[in-house]
């Protein structure tokens, strides 16, 4: 079963996350950009930004609006939906605006290499190690997350990871 998932994970590494369609437009105003997705960011509210320290939180809009904010080029960004209107700096350029607003969802790029299957276990076994038995046999103080767990299942996932690190 391992093996099938360790197979099936690294296999779709490189088909992780997709571009967004994105059609640039002039919006009217000199200074201004005006961008149309093929995905809404924020349902039908309206989300404005003018400043990086405003675009908080995880949501869509935030993330593509600290972005925006990094390229150096944006004064500031308001989300409708699926569209996006920048405010460019005087004098700035918006060649790389599109492109930034098309990787919005992209999360595995040309190139990236995935991490080793000895890098992922490293990461797992770090938080097994730490719980590990303390010098008199008796079993460590449960973390707040296993305190969420019935009694009998965080046993059989004990015994599991045992067997495991045992082949």
């Amino acid at each position: 079963m391992w093996c099938l998932v360790k197979a099936r994970i690294l296999t779709n590494l490189p088909r992780v996350g997709q571009p967004v369609d994105v059609k640039q437009t002039a919006a009217g105003v000199a200074g201004r950009i005006r961008f149309e997705l093929n995905r809404t960011l924020t349902g039908q509210g309206h989300e404005k930004f003018t400043s990086a320290s405003q675009a908080i939180g995880p949501r869509p809009a935030a993330e593509l609006a600290r972005r925006l904010f990094n390229s150096g080029a944006v004064l500031g960004v308001h989300v409708f939906a699926n569209i996006v209107t920048v405010d460019l700096v005087p004098g700035s350029r918006d060649s790389d605006l599109a492109q930034i607003a098309s990787d919005l969802y992209q999360y595995w790029k040309p190139g990236m290499k995935p991490p080793t299957v000895e890098e992922l276990m490293a990461q797992v076994a770090a938080p097994a190690a730490a719980a590990a038995p303390s010098a008199d046999g008796s079993a460590p103080e449960p973390s707040a997350a296993e305190k969420l767990i019935p009694a009998h299942l965080l046993e059989r996932s004990r015994n599991a990871r045992k067997k495991a690190e045992a082949k």
